[in-house]
């Protein structure tokens, strides 16, 4: 029986290079790093990147990889030194936590697990920002969660592209 003919549920995915998951992240820095014209109204790449790692390769991608992302994105944007470490720390403590649960529902069930996680990461990057002094910015800013959360769906047909193991049974062996 061919890959192709097999129903979707049999298929069996090939593990992800990590390659794959750091051209992810710098795919999505360089994302994170042009210059939009309205910021409030575009996802964080980088924390959609980080939580779909999180929720598919939990033990590949962690608190080591969001806090070192988190300061990346602080010095790369020029922002306080630790807001966005913090923010996707805490993001993905929430993703892998949530990571079994999240991956029982469809696309769309996740998009809306997503969006709580993104939601609240966004809060905590805000909430540092108002602490250090910085006005608050509108509700606007709730925007680029939920796109980004939308953008969810997509990830998860990607995440099939990479090619995947034939579950052709094996030839019988001697014991």
């Amino acid at each position: 029986m061919q890959l192709a003919e097999l129903p979707a549920g049999e298929r069996i995915l090939a593990p992800v290079r990590p390659a794959t998951i750091a051209a992810s992240f710098a795919a999505a820095l360089a994302l994170a790093f042009l210059p939009w014209r309205n910021v409030l109204l575009v996802p964080d790449f980088v924390a959609l990147a980080l939580a779909f790692w999180c929720v598919h390769e939990p033990r590949r991608v962690g608190l080591a990889t969001a806090w070192a992302l988190g300061v990346v994105v602080d010095v790369g944007n020029g922002v306080l030194l630790g807001q966005h470490a913090l923010a996707y720390a805490l993001l993905a403590f929430g993703a892998i936590q949530l990571s079994r649960r999240i991956l029982w529902f469809g696309l769309w069930g996740q998009a809306l697990h997503v969006a709580v996680l993104l939601v609240l990461a966004q809060a905590v990057a805000l909430a540092v920002r108002i602490a250090a002094g910085a006005d608050f910015p509108g509700w606007t800013i709730l925007v680029g969660p939920i796109i980004g959360a939308a953008l969810w769906p997509a990830l998860g047909a990607l995440r099939l592209i990479p090619p995947r193991r034939a579950s052709e049974p094996e030839a019988p062996r001697a014991l």
